[in-house]
């Protein structure tokens, strides 16, 4: 199993824009590499969206049971 921090998932996420904006600057937005650094952004932007889903449902379910034990 994989742990993944969503702080340092969110950090990644604003050092791949950086470089993404550095790229597409350099190369064009149609180039391939400008291409092949968005869809790395798009993954890790998905990966964060799911994780922080997941752990908004989990943070409910916590609250739900505290309320049920008072």
């Amino acid at each position: 199993m994989i742990f993944i921090d969503i702080g340092e998932l969110g950090d990644r996420i604003n050092q791949l824009k950086k470089e993404l904006n550095h790229i597409a600057e350099e190369t064009g937005l149609n180039s391939l590499d400008t291409i092949f650094y968005s869809q790395k952004l798009d993954q890790l932007i998905t990966i964060y969206q799911k994780l922080s889903i997941k752990n908004e449902n989990k943070n409910m379910l916590l609250n739900d049971n505290k309320s049920y034990k008072n």
